[in-house]
């Protein structure tokens, strides 16, 4: 039920910010620290075009502290990673 509201939570904010998902997610990507390029793997050219798109796109201040709410991640590395 949790995931099924934080998908919901995801669909409105793009859809109120006219934003595609597969595009902002990658674009939300390249704006983590060391990430230096996504590894896409398009099966037809509308999918590279999307990929594409999303290098270009810069997600606002709003739509990125959203996502950060939406998705708070596990907690600060390595901490929240180890085992």
């Amino acid at each position: 039920a949790e995931t099924r509201a934080q998908i919901q939570a995801y669909e409105d904010l793009l859809t109120k910010h006219g934003l595609e998902p597969g595009e902002a997610g990658l674009a939300w990507l390249l704006t983590r620290p060391g990430v230096t390029g996504p590894i896409v793997g398009p099966r037809t050219a509308d999918q590279l075009a999307s990929a594409l798109r999303a290098v270009e796109l810069e997600l606002s201040d709003e739509v990125l502290s959203a996502l950060d709410e939406i998705f708070p991640g596990p907690g600060p590395s390595p901490e929240a990673f180890a085992w």
